[in-house]
């Protein structure tokens, strides 16, 4: 399913046990949509100090490589799962890396993955599919502007209001191709967001997680640009999803 409809509503260190008490991890109550093959994302719901709040997550599994700008993980590298984790607006804590670990334990998660946070509402996660190419994205949109800002904006704190969007890929991608698949998804997000009629390039938080398989002795796709054939399939997943969720911020 092509996102828009509102639902019900993983190199990084290994997850450290849970020291903030309240993480207390529910039942599953719906899986993302999903190709052939594809890693399956699945809503969960948790309570953390009196919040009622959802996290989406991916069980990756072996040979799998994930380039991105996660808060927990970041970088390029092998990861077994990806955690994008609802928070309360207002967020208080100062140690987001350290609490999307307590999470991710508290899941049962081992070995490196990565993590993202969000203030939005991330049962109202929205899906784009294309080719063989899934970006889910949850869209908070309530703190926005533009990427190049005056100086003087640069020096106030944000909170995590946030456009998180994983990508996943049935393929193989070269390390310039994963570094390029980041940069197309942007692109693709700040088309959707003006497409959307909102005059912003994102927020000050967001994130993009693009998974695809290890390479083998070919390297993997060489490119990934908004003209390659992954890289315009990733644009165009993105975009529906994006844009789908900009409707509902």
């Amino acid at each position: 399913m092509i996102g828009g409809a509102r639902r019900p509503r993983e190199y990084g260190p290994s997850p450290v046990p849970p020291s903030h008490q309240g993480c207390a991890i529910r039942s599953v109550r719906v899986h993302l949509p999903a190709q052939r093959g594809e890693p399956r994302a699945q809503l969960r719901d948790r309570h953390e100090d009196g919040h009622h709040l959802h996290h989406l997550l991916w069980r990756l599994g072996p040979g799998v490589r994930v380039c991105s700008s996660a808060v927990l993980g970041g970088g390029i590298g092998p990861r077994a799962w990806l955690l994008n984790a609802q928070v309360p607006g207002g967020y208080p804590r100062l140690d987001p890396d350290r609490h999307l670990a307590e999470i991710a334990a508290a899941e049962g998660l081992t070995g490196p993955g990565a993590g993202l946070m969000t203030a939005a509402d991330v049962a109202a996660y929205t899906v784009g599919h294309d080719g063989g190419v899934t970006a889910t994205v949850t869209a908070g949109l309530g703190v926005r502007g533009w990427a190049a800002a005056p100086e003087t904006d640069t020096r106030t704190p944000h909170g995590p209001g946030t456009v998180n969007i994983v990508v996943t890929l049935p393929v193989a991608l070269s390390d310039a191709a994963l570094v390029n698949a980041v940069a197309t998804a942007t692109e693709a997000k700040v088309q959707a967001l003006l497409d959307a009629g909102l005059d912003c390039s994102g927020t000050p938080t967001d994130a993009v997680c693009v998974a695809a398989p290890e390479p083998g002795p070919d390297g993997g796709e060489p490119f990934a640009g908004p003209r390659s054939t992954w890289g315009a399939r990733i644009a165009r997943a993105v975009h529906t999803a994006v844009r789908a969720g900009a409707r509902l911020s």
